[in-house]
C-alpha cells in the first residue's frame, strides 16, 4: 500500500514537473522571445495602419491622375486650375479673394 501511494506521488511529481516546464516555456514564448506574441500584435496593428495610409495614398493618386489627364486635354480647365490654385490672372484684371471666417 505504502509503494503503491509512494509511486503515483512520483508520477504526480514528475507530472507536476513536466506541467511546470511547459508553463514557464509557454510564458516565455509569449512574452521574452524576439518575436513574442505582444510584438505580433503591435507589429499587426502597424501593418493595418500602413495599409490604410497606403490605400489613401492609392486614392489621392487615382484623383491626381485624373485631374493631370483633365489639364493636358483642355484648355479651359488649365486655366480655371492656374486661376484658382496659383491665383494668376490675364492682363488688365483685378482678383479679389473672399475668404469665410469660421463663426
Amino acid at each position: 500500500m505504502l509503494k503503491t501511494i509512494l509511486k503515483n506521488n512520483k508520477i504526480k511529481l514528475k507530472f507536476g514537473k513536466y506541467i511546470l516546464v511547459a508553463l514557464v516555456f509557454i510564458i516565455w514564448l509569449c512574452f521574452f522571445d524576439n518575436k513574442s506574441v505582444v510584438d505580433l500584435i503591435q507589429t499587426k496593428g502597424e501593418i493595418e495602419q500602413l495599409e490604410l495610409e497606403k490605400r489613401g495614398y492609392l486614392k489621392k493618386i487615382a484623383e491626381d491622375k485624373q485631374k493631370i489627364k483633365e489639364l493636358k486635354t483642355n484648355k479651359e480647365n488649365l486655366e480655371k486650375f492656374a486661376r484658382e490654385q496659383y491665383l494668376m490672372k490675364k492682363q488688365n484684371e483685378d482678383i479679389y479673394i473672399i475668404t469665410n471666417k469660421p463663426n
